[in-house]
Formats: C-alpha cells, structure tokens, sequence
C-alpha cells in the first residue's frame, strides 16, 4: 500500500475473523473481525455475540457490549496507536493500544474508571490469551476478567 507508515504493519497479525471465549462461567463465545479500512490506513474492528444464553451471570447479559466497533488508526510521532471504540450501550472510548513482540496492549485513563487490557498471540499467531483489569485510583489495579480469541 503506497503511503502505509510501515508500523501499521505490526497489525497485520489481527486482521481476520476470531472466536472471542471470556472465561467466566456461563458466558458463552463472541466474535470479532478486523480489516483494514482506507487502503490500510485504519484498522476496523467489529463484534458481536449471539443471544445471551439464561445461564449467562447476570451481570454480564445486563451489561453486554454487543455488537460494537472500533477504528484503529497510528500516531507517527510515537509509533503509537488509537482507538475509538463505541458499542450497543452507549458507550464511547479512546484506548492507546500497542502491538510488539507478540504482545498487545490497550490502555485508558479516566477518572474512576482505568482500564488495560494484555494479550499475548501465540508464536503461530492463531490465539491471543488476554486479560482486562480495571482501577479506580490508577494505581490498585483488579483484574476484570480473562479471554481467548482464537482465530477462525
């Protein structure tokens, strides 16, 4: 792709449909699919899950993000990327996001509320076990929950 910043390749290794497997008891499997949008420039990510199953926890089926989407794009300056994410709740985030050496993180700093989320792909790039942990000060951080993406 003539103009990409070659540090945009380093989310070739998203691109494609995955399997999205939380860890929790009774939830069931999701998906999602990035692509690249704008001859590469920006990478979509796009979810969603089927019904809630009634043995999904409460908490979760009243609280699930489904379906929702997200547009990743680059900051040269700090070879860093963004994202927007907004989902089928009304909600509305900025994430920073880095992916290197087979690691991938998102982050977010909002009063009461930080997240950051670590995945690790595997050496053949087919599974990425990852974790959500959240803070209200920013610096006691508990863990959310934990995933599988599996691609398909």
């Amino acid at each position: 792709m003539d103009g990409r910043h070659p540090a945009l390749a380093r989310l070739d290794a998203l691109v494609g449909r995955w399997t999205v497997q939380p860890k929790i008891e009774g939830v069931g499997t999701a998906w999602t699919e990035f692509a690249w949008q704008e001859g590469g420039l920006f990478l979509r990510q796009d979810s969603d899950a089927d019904p809630m199953p009634p043995t999904m926890p409460k908490e979760w089926r009243d609280n699930a993000p489904f379906p929702n989407t997200a547009a990743i794009g680059l900051d040269d300056a700090a070879e860093e990327f963004t994202m927007l994410y907004a989902d089928a709740r009304g909600v509305h985030r900025v994430y920073r996001m880095t992916l290197a050496d087979g690691v991938w993180t998102m982050w977010r700093e909002a009063p009461g509320f930080n997240q950051r989320f670590t995945g690790t792909l595997s050496a053949d790039g087919r599974t990425v076990d990852a974790r959500w942990e959240m803070s209200a000060d920013g610096v006691t951080w508990d863990l959310d929950f934990e995933l599988t993406y599996t691609r398909i």
